[in-house]
């Protein structure tokens, strides 16, 4: 029973080269993408280089691999970079509404590891955004005055002299 084993597995192998051998002489595997590179694999023991390389050339964040507690966690604490560049008050707070709708929604049903997730208080972050906003206006060079309009006369007074002014 043991030499069925092996002589399928040798059988299957003989398959497989024979596909290889043929699929190189007919040229299948010539200007494939990466052909003559190195792979890139990590120097350390990371089993999950694959998943990271992977969500890279797809251009997705790392964080969609963190449990919901940790992601809603990390965008907490990011809150004020996001917040940085709205213009309104009123922008500020609906970003702010928005997570804190999520983190509720996390709280009623949680999954994940027991994370402590706090809510988020859109009055702390608007304070904060008010004050990062009048430190950046008062280190902000001043704007140039517009310059003044052109010394045109109204059409009325154009009509009363002449055309040329005269």
């Amino acid at each position: 029973m043991r030499g069925d084993g092996e002589a399928f597995r040798r059988r299957y192998e003989s398959i497989v080269d024979e596909q290889i051998r043929t699929a190189i002489e007919s040229g299948q595997f010539d200007d494939l993408p990466g052909a003559g590179k190195p792979l890139r694999l990590p120097a350390h023991g990371d089993e999950n280089w694959w998943i990271r390389s992977k969500l890279r050339s797809e251009g997705v964040p790392t964080d969609a691999l963190l449990p919901p507690s940790l992601r809603l966690r990390k965008e907490i604490e990011g809150l004020d970079a996001a917040v940085r560049e709205l213009r309104t008050e009123a922008e500020v707070r609906a970003v702010v509404a928005e997570l804190d709708r999520r983190v509720v929604d996390f709280l009623r049903v949680p999954s994940g590891p027991r994370v402590p997730v706090r809510r988020p208080s859109a009055d702390a972050v608007v304070a904060r955004w008010r004050a990062a906003r009048e430190e950046a206006l008062a280190a902000a060079p001043p704007r140039p005055e517009p310059p003044a309009p052109a010394g045109r006369r109204p059409w009325w007074r154009r009509l009363r002299r002449g055309p040329h002014g005269t």
